[in-house]
């Protein structure tokens, strides 16, 4: 595509980032005293449909759809946000496992928008036809699906999808010409690795557990990481400080809620940049993701409305806003 047609598209794009919720829209809607009234806000925001249903799961599925359908009016290259389905596309292989193993139906199990049905997944495992796979998951299909048949080991399951995910996340930023592609993915593998690190060793995990879940990243060393884990939470956190994740060591010192915090920031911090890049396809990459961390962010203040949760407690879990 032309810098021309990018320039277009960035402009466009510049128009919608200016409906994004800034931290100051966030303390409006965390001011509303119930979870009826954050609705309404947010119906008044323009969030939903005239026809949507007055609820959280309906409008925020409307905004999901509306950013992709933004995208596509765009008429740019979507291959390009290929790379931002694949955490859907592997929940769904893993959920596909789990589904024909216990021989269950689970209702909204999968996710719709995504390359490849869940139901599709189902009957591929079904036939144990794995060639029907794209061919970077035929061997994580196989493996999961075998693993849990024999040993019943839903965690292990689990394991080698998300690993095989990490994986193709990794694979795809290598490959990337764009840089927000490149950065995108490495943040992501990064902050994985060290969720993953960080849950075993509060829980007591071995190295070669560690080694089997964690993908190889550039930012640091999935070894050095694991070995540092094992070792107990402070040797996690130096470890960390050590390689240049300094907040990331001070979340986890803090709480629970700010680690997890710290992992989805830190995305919207590596997509900061395209704020300011005139044209190319960063900022509509950007807008995407910005897009899904206010909608993830808006969710858990409605939740926390809904529960009757301490306003501490909520903003504890706020995310920090693109704009």
């Amino acid at each position: 595509m032309s810098d021309t047609n990018y320039t277009y598209a960035v402009a466009s794009i510049r128009v919608m980032e200016l409906s994004l919720f800034s931290a100051a829209t966030l303390e409006q809607l965390m001011a509303c005293k119930t979870y009826q009234q954050c609705l309404q806000f947010l119906t008044e925001k323009g969030w939903g449909d005239a026809d949507t249903p007055l609820n959280a799961d309906a409008i925020l599925t409307r905004e999901r759809e509306k950013t992709w359908e933004t995208i596509a009016s765009l008429q740019v290259d979507l291959a390009v946000f290929d790379v931002l389905s694949l955490p859907k596309l592997y929940h769904n292989l893993k959920a596909a496992v789990k589904e024909v193993c216990t021989e269950h139906h689970t209702p909204g199990i999968f996710y719709s928008d995504c390359p490849i049905s869940g139901e599709d997944m189902m009957a591929w495992l079904r036939d144990k036809d794995y060639e029907a796979f794209p061919a970077p998951m035929r061997a994580a299909a196989q493996e999961a699906y075998e693993t849990l048949l024999q040993t019943r080991d839903g965690q292990l399951c689990d394991i080698i999808v998300d690993r095989a995910a990490l994986e193709a996340i990794a694979k795809a930023g290598r490959e990337a010409r764009e840089d927000i592609i490149r950065d995108y993915a490495e943040s992501t593998v990064a902050v994985a690795d060290i969720k993953i690190a960080a849950r075993c060793a509060a829980t007591g995990k071995t190295i070669d557990f560690m080694q089997r879940a964690m993908a190889p990243c550039d930012s640091l060393s999935v070894d050095a990481l694991a070995i540092a884990a094992q070792s107990g939470m402070a040797n996690l956190t130096d470890y960390l400080q050590s390689v240049g994740y300094g907040d990331a060591a001070e979340a986890l010192k803090e709480s629970p809620s700010a680690f997890e915090r710290w992992c989805d920031n830190r995305i919207i911090e590596t997509i900061q940049p395209q704020l300011y890049n005139p044209f190319s396809v960063g900022p509509l990459v950007a807008y995407v993701l910005a897009r899904e961390n206010e909608i993830k962010t808006v969710r858990i203040i409605l939740s926390g409305k809904q529960n009757d949760l301490p306003e501490a407690s909520i903003r504890e879990r706020v995310r920090n806003m693109y704009v």
